[in-house]
């Protein structure tokens, strides 16, 4: 990708908040930095996300001071917030931010922006988690940080490996597509902003970096996880549900045949089953719970039984092993009966059991009892329809087979593929 040597090529934006203590010093050594080691036209935006201490008034003088340094400053708090509004709004060929502590060594902000600035890639990410990556941080924060990318890369089937590293950049015509899909504004923005990337077809390049954490963070890492695995729900259903659309993505930006989700990993396939086995097993003992007040305990268990296995086999059908559109959906439906009658017998066979050992057994025994024994049941489930229901739809495709493009099934969107090709 060529630039004229009087367009911005590069704008790296610094999301702060209440950083009094760090913006001086961090703005000025990436400022020299660039300085000495950039050849394009380049701009550092701080973007400060409503700070109430003197955070403003540093920005607003390293802005006056230092040449090719401007200073935002938003009204609300957020750091996606904040990067949403300095991206949307830079002219700069690439945007990017990193974070202001400079926990990230600079070396590697050439190479994350290069195959940007070429146009050989749309997304570029630093790594803490690669082999080649040198990192420096106490053990709790390793053991959460590579759960986390465990978990999302087993639960929405992404390829790239560290999501939460604060050193990121993407093309301005890549931004300018993807950030309005965005919901969150605060420290899922960037995992959510990847998601959508990668399921979009974007070419998402990778630069391992050397990283020392920083002691003074204040990132509470509990509540940061729990709102995580918040949004990775929430936008796993805004793909499925279509709200973000990805194929029309694909169809102005894609870099690759399109390919859908493939099908979760064994560990995802788990993950995603536990998830839903947890809400039906809730969802069971409240409508159990409820029928038992005007039926015999045994049709309550049938019936709530009954209407959880529907609903769980619609769930792990879609969910849980990838399965889209109305084929099969019957079928799988009638063989998930077929499960359902093996996990009522087990219900049931426990039961009767509870009633054999303690006929005085009342409603909260009766339900301790069949709350355990789904669980048991619920374990069969997964077995069953992963060997049996939905078996054919974990084959993978031969390896010549071309991948399915959804956006192919549209002449206009064929045809202005063509054309832009």
């Amino acid at each position: 990708m060529a630039h004229s040597s009087d367009s911005l090529a590069l704008d790296v934006a610094v999301p702060v908040y209440n950083e009094q203590d760090s913006l001086e010093r961090g703005v000025r050594t990436l400022h020299a930095y660039l300085a000495a080691e950039v050849d394009f036209p380049w701009r550092v935006t701080i973007a400060d996300n409503a700070s109430t201490d003197h955070t403003a008034a540093i920005a607003d003088r390293l802005a006056a001071e230092l040449p090719n340094v401007v200073a935002v400053h938003l009204a609300e708090k957020g750091r996606g917030r904040a990067l949403k509004r300095v991206w949307l709004d830079s002219p700069a060929e690439v945007v990017a931010y990193l974070d202001v502590d400079l926990s990230t060594d600079l070396t590697a902000l050439p190479p994350l922006v290069a195959p940007l600035l070429s146009g050989h890639s749309d997304v570029a990410i630093g790594t803490r988690l690669s082999r080649d990556s040198r990192v420096v941080r106490g053990a709790k924060r390793e053991f959460v940080s590579r759960c986390y990318n465990l978990l999302l890369r087993g639960t929405m089937a992404v390829r790239f490996s560290d999501a939460q590293c604060g050193f990121k950049a993407l093309r301005r015509e890549v931004a300018q597509q993807l950030i309005p899909l965005v919901e969150d504004d605060g420290w899922f923005f960037d995992t959510e902003l990847l998601i959508i990337a990668e399921r979009s077809g974007l070419r998402i390049h990778e630069v391992p970096v050397d990283w020392i954490d920083d002691p003074h963070s204040s990132v509470d890492i509990v509540s940061t996880a729990r709102d995580d695995l918040r949004g990775m729900f929430r936008v796993g259903r805004s793909i499925m549900t279509g709200r973000v659309p990805v194929e029309t993505i694909y169809a102005e930006l894609g870099r690759r045949p399109f390919d859908s989700a493939r099908p979760p990993s064994f560990f995802g396939q788990v993950v995603r089953f536990g998830a839903v086995g947890v809400a039906s097993t809730g969802a069971f003992a409240l409508l159990y719970f409820i029928f038992q007040l005007g039926m015999p305990a045994q049709a309550a268990n049938f019936l709530a039984l009954l209407l959880t296995t529907v609903a769980n086999t619609a769930a792990n059908r879609r969910f849980t092993f990838g399965v889209r559109g109305r084929a099969g959906a019957a079928r799988h439906q009638l063989q998930g009966l077929v499960v359902f009658g093996l996990s009522w017998l087990v219900t049931s066979g426990s039961l009767l059991l509870l009633h054999a050992l303690r006929p005085d057994s009342g409603p909260r025994a009766e339900l301790i009892i069949l709350t355990l024994a789904n669980l048991v049941a619920t374990l069969l489930r997964f077995v069953l329809l992963r060997v049996w229901v939905f078996r054919g739809q974990r084959r993978p495709a031969s390896p010549g087979a071309p991948a399915a493009d959804p956006a192919a099934s549209s002449p206009t969107r064929l045809n202005q593929k063509v054309t832009s090709s």
